[in-house]
């Protein structure tokens, strides 16, 4: 998995019953572009996401 700042990621509730957060990538933390992310939410929280192997990496909105 690779991603660049700017690119977002979906996450879902952990039981799969809430809806999808996008949330925008600001730092990658790991090298050449891996995990762990620092990912900014809509509504202003920002946390290291290590996501698993189901996880997709959406380019940056227009």
């Amino acid at each position: 998995m690779r991603a660049d700042v700017g690119d977002r990621i979906p996450m879902h509730g952990a039981d799969g019953s809430d809806p999808a957060q996008v949330g925008e990538i600001i730092e990658v933390l790991g090298a050449d572009g891996g995990p762990p992310y620092l990912v900014r939410y809509p509504d202003g929280n920002e946390t290291r996401v290590f996501p698993g192997p189901d996880c997709v990496i959406l380019p940056p909105a227009p």
